[in-house]
C-alpha cells in the first residue's frame, strides 16, 4: 500500500511549515490549559483524588508506546480487558468490570468529552473507534465517578484528548515509521496562537499489508486516514468568553473477515486466509463537527457548552455464507476443503460465496452544557444534554462462484435494501448535578443522573427497498434515575481510603422487546498508598444487575435474520479485585522504572434461561459469562537514561470460554491463555528530535484470540516498528 495523495500532499505542505520554522529556532510547548469540559481529569495528579478508580496515560505514555492500538495502551491500566480481532486494534472490543466487550458497546466512549460512538444510544456496538495516534491523552474512569458522562454507568468511561493548539505562534509535529508487513504511519500537524485566537492542521495515515495470507494474492491490511483542524478564539479582552471550532474527517479501507480458521488449519497455519474471503472489504467514512462555547462568570463559576454532529457511514462487505451455509455451521469446513483440494494439485467444483454488504449510515448530534460553582468546600457541577441519533440499515447480499483457480464471478448480484432495511433511532435528554464536599480530611462525592429515552424501530422488511411504504413501527420510552455516593479518606501520609456506591444503567436497544433497561448497583471500596518511590492502589469491586443486556451481532457470530436484537439475561453477579504498583529506583546514571498492574473478574448469571443468543444458549444459574479472563496482568519494567530508555512489557491474559458455562475450558469451548512481550526503545537525539523503535511480540507468539465469528482468529505476530519525531 501507498501513503494516500491527500496526505502527502497535505503533509507536504505541513513538512515545509516545519522545518521552515526550524530555521527561525521556534520552541516546542506542549498545551496543557485544556478548555474546561473536553478532559475528565487533566493530569496524572488529578486521579489521587477520585473517589474510585481511574487512569490517565499522559502523551509523555503514549510517545513511549509509539501505537495505534488502543488495545495496547488500556492493558497498562488494572480493570480494563479486551478482546482482539484484526490485530492492529481498528475496531477494538472494551469491556471494564465484568461488561461485555463486544464491539465496546457497554462502556461510554468519547473524544474531547463528546460521545464518540456512532449511534451511542440506538446502537452502540458500532465499528467506529477515534484514531489513538492522533490523541495526547487518554483518560479512563470506572465505578461511581462516572455519574457525569453516560449513557451508560455499569462498565465506564474512556476519553480521548485530541491534539491541543499549540501555545507559541507556531508549534507541530512530524511523525513518520516504517515496519513489518509493509507497516507505514504518517502523523503531522502545525498551529500556532496569538493573543486572541489559535488554531492547527493535522494528518494522520496509517496502513499495512497484513499479517494474513489469502491464497489469491491480495493484501489482508487497511488504509486509514485522519484530518482535524481546530481554531479558536477569545470574544473578550479579558479572555473570558472563548469559542472552539473542531472539524475532522476520516476514511478507511481494510481487507478485513469474520472467516475464522478451523482448529486444524489454525494448528497449520494460523496465518493463512480462505480464498472465499478475498473480497470482504470495510470501508468507513467519519464526519466530525463541533463548537464549544467557554465562560469563565466569575472566580468561582464557569459555564461550557458544546454542539456537536456525528456522520458515520460504512459497509462491511464480507461473507456471511459458503454453499449456504452460515459461519460457524460449517462455511469454515468448506472453505478449508475448497483450498485445501486445490493445493494438492486438485480441481474441485466452484463453491458458491455469499457476501453480504452490511452497509450502514449513522447520524448522531446534540448539545451539552456544564455549570460549575465553587464555594468554600463545595464543588458543584450542574449538566444537562439533549442528543438524538439514528442507524440507516441499507443492506443487500452478492453470489459469486469460486473457481479451482481462485477467481470469483458473480452470480448473482443482490438489490440494495432487500437484506435489511431499517431505521433504529433515539431521543435522548439527561442531566446530573454533583457536589463534591470537602470536610478536613474526608472527601464526599455525591450526585444524580437522570436519563430519559425515547427509542423508534421502523422497518421496512425485504420487500420494500423503496420504501413506498408504510414501514412496521415499535415505539418505547424508557427512563431512570442514578443516584451516586463516593468518599475519600486521608488516613495518613501514606494512605487515601475510599469507597463509592452508584446505580448502574443502560438503556435498551430498539430491538429489545422488552425494552428492560440494564440497571444495578455498582459498588467500590479500597485504597491509594504512596511510600517514598512506591505508589499504588489495590481497589474491590462488586457489580450486581437485575438485568444483563445481550446483543445480537454479526461481531458475534449471531445469526443473519436475528441482528439487532437485544436479549435480557436477568440477573448477574460481577466482582473483582484492581491492584496497580509502580516503583521507580534511581542510580547514578540511570534509572529502573517498575510497573504491575493485576486484575481479577468473576461474572456469573444469577438465573436460569434459555437464549437465541448463541454465546448464552442455554444458561443455568452460577454459569460464567463468555469472553471474560479471570485474570490478566502486565509487567513492565526497564532502564531510562537522561535521554534514551528501553522498556519492556510482559502480558498475560487468562484462558476465556467462548459460551456460558462452567465446565472446564478446552479448545472446543474456549480461547487459550497467552503470555505475550513487547518492546520498546526510545533516543532523544536533541530538545527536538527523537528516535524511536517497537517490537510487539517480541517472542512471535502463536495465540488465539477469538472463535465469536465460528472459526479461529489469531493475534498478530512480531512485528517491528522504527520510527523518527520532529516536534517544535
Amino acid at each position: 500500500m501507498q501513503f494516500s495523495k491527500l496526505s502527502l500532499g497535505i503533509s507536504s505542505i505541513l513538512m515545509g511549515v516545519v522545518f521552515t520554522s526550524s530555521a527561525v529556532g521556534s520552541t516546542a510547548v506542549t498545551n496543557t490549559d485544556n478548555i474546561e469540559q473536553i478532559t475528565i481529569f487533566g493530569s496524572a495528579a488529578a486521579v489521587s483524588a477520585l473517589p474510585g478508580s481511574g487512569a490517565y496515560i499522559s502523551k509523555e505514555m503514549l510517545d513511549t508506546y509509539a501505537t495505534t492500538d488502543i488495545q495496547r495502551i488500556l492493558s497498562s491500566t488494572a480493570g480494563v480487558y479486551f478482546v482482539e480481532e484484526d490485530g492492529y486494534g481498528l475496531r477494538p472490543n472494551i469491556g471494564m468490570r465484568g461488561s461485555s466487550s463486544d464491539r465496546s458497546e457497554k462502556i461510554t466512549i468519547m473524544e474531547d468529552g463528546v460521545l464518540a460512538a456512532p449511534a451511542p444510544y440506538a446502537s452502540p456496538a458500532a465499528y467506529y473507534f477515534p484514531t489513538v495516534g492522533r490523541m495526547q491523552a487518554v483518560e479512563i474512569l470506572k465505578g461511581g465517578s462516572s455519574i457525569e458522562y453516560g449513557p451508560r454507568t455499569s462498565g465506564g468511561v474512556i476519553n480521548l484528548v485530541s491534539t491541543a493548539v499549540p501555545q507559541d505562534a507556531l508549534g507541530g509535529k512530524f511523525d513518520l515509521a516504517l515496519g513489518s508487513d509493509g507497516f507505514s504511519k504518517l502523523h503531522t500537524f502545525v498551529g500556532g496562537r496569538n493573543e486572541t485566537s489559535g488554531g492547527l492542521v493535522e494528518i494522520y495515515n496509517y496502513q499495512a499489508d497484513g499479517f494474513k495470507n489469502l491464497n489469491s494474492g491480495q493484501d489482508t491490511g487497511f488504509n486509514k486516514t485522519d484530518l482535524l483542524t481546530k481554531f479558536d478564539i477569545y470574544l473578550d479582552d479579558d479572555k473570558r468568553h472563548q469559542l472552539e471550532f473542531k472539524l475532522k474527517y476520516s476514511d478507511e479501507s481494510s481487507d478485513e473477515t469474520y472467516v475464522g480458521l478451523t482448529q486444524q488449519d489454525f494448528n497449520e497455519n494460523p496465518y493463512q486466509r480462505y480464498s472465499a474471503t478475498q473480497l470482504d472489504d470495510m470501508s468507513t467514512e467519519h464526519k466530525h463537527a463541533s463548537v464549544h462555547y467557554d465562560y469563565i462568570i466569575s472566580e468561582n463559576m464557569d459555564l461550557s457548552v458544546i454542539a456537536y454532529i456525528n456522520d458515520f457511514g460504512r459497509n462491511w462487505y464480507k461473507v456471511s455464507k459458503i454453499n449456504g451455509s452460515s459461519l460457524g455451521s460449517g462455511a469454515e469446513e468448506i472453505a478449508s476443503n475448497f483450498d485445501t483440494a486445490v493445493s494438492m494439485g486438485g480441481a474441485p467444483d466452484d463453491i458458491t460465496v455469499t457476501l453480504k454488504a452490511n452497509n450502514r449510515d449513522y447520524l448522531s448530534r446534540g448539545i451539552q452544557g456544564q455549570f460549575g460553582l465553587y464555594l468554600n468546600n463545595h464543588q458543584i457541577n450542574i449538566g444537562a444534554r439533549v442528543h438524538n441519533d439514528e442507524m440507516d440499515r441499507f443492506q443487500w447480499v452478492d453470489q459469486y462462484a469460486l473457481a479451482a483457480d481462485f477467481s470469483m464471478s458473480v452470480i448473482d448480484a443482490g438489490v440494495p435494501g432487500t437484506d435489511s432495511n431499517r431505521i433504529d433511532s433515539a431521543n435522548a435528554y439527561s442531566f446530573f448535578v454533583k457536589d463534591k464536599m470537602t470536610f478536613g480530611d474526608f472527601i464526599v462525592t455525591a450526585g444524580v443522573r437522570y436519563e430519559n429515552v425515547n427509542l423508534a424501530r421502523d422497518d421496512w422488511g425485504k420487500t420494500d427497498p423503496l420504501r413506498s411504504a408504510d414501514p412496521s413501527e415499535r415505539n418505547n420510552e424508557v427512563s431512570a434515575f442514578l443516584p451516586s455516593v463516593g468518599a475519600t479518606y486521608q488516613a495518613n501520609d501514606n494512605w487515601v481510603l475510599l469507597a463509592g456506591v452508584q446505580k448502574a444503567f443502560a438503556p435498551p436497544s430498539p430491538g429489545n422487546n422488552k425494552a428492560d433497561n440494564e440497571e444495578g448497583w455498582n459498588y467500590e471500596f479500597g485504597g491509594r498508598f504512596s511510600y517514598d518511590s512506591v505508589n499504588g492502589e489495590l481497589i474491590g469491586f462488586v457489580t450486581k444487575l437485575d438485568n444483563l443486556h445481550g446483543n445480537c451481532t454479526a461481531s458475534q457470530g449471531c445469526n443473519s435474520d436475528l441482528i439487532g436484537q437485544q436479549y435480557n439475561a436477568g440477573k448477574v453477579d460481577i466482582s473483582g479485585l484492581e491492584f496497580v504498583i509502580n516503583h521507580r529506583a534511581e542510580f547514578d546514571s540511570f534509572a529502573v522504572p517498575t510497573r504491575l498492574n493485576y486484575t481479577y473478574s468473576s461474572a456469573e448469571f444469577g438465573e436460569t434461561f434459555e437464549s437465541e443468543l448463541g454465546l448464552w444458549g442455554s444458561v443455568e444459574a452460577g454459569f460464567d459469562i463468555p469472553y471474560l479472563p479471570k485474570v490478566t496482568w502486565q509487567l513492565e519494567s526497564g532502564i531510562a537514561g537522561d535521554n534514551w530508555q528501553v522498556l519492556a512489557a510482559i502480558k498475560y491474559v487468562d484462558e476465556m470460554r467462548v459460551v456460558a458455562g462452567n465446565n472446564n475450558i478446552d479448545e472446543n469451548n474456549g480461547v487459550k491463555a497467552r503470555t505475550v512481550v513487547d518492546i520498546s526503545a526510545n533516543y532523544q537525539i536533541d530538545d527536538k528530535q527523537s528516535l524511536y523503535a517497537v517490537v510487539d511480540n517480541l517472542f512471535d507468539k502463536e495465540y488465539a484470540v477469538t472463535r465469536q465469528h465460528g472459526g479461529l482468529q489469531v493475534g498478530k505476530p512480531r512485528s517491528l516498528q522504527v520510527g523518527y519525531r520532529y516536534q517544535f
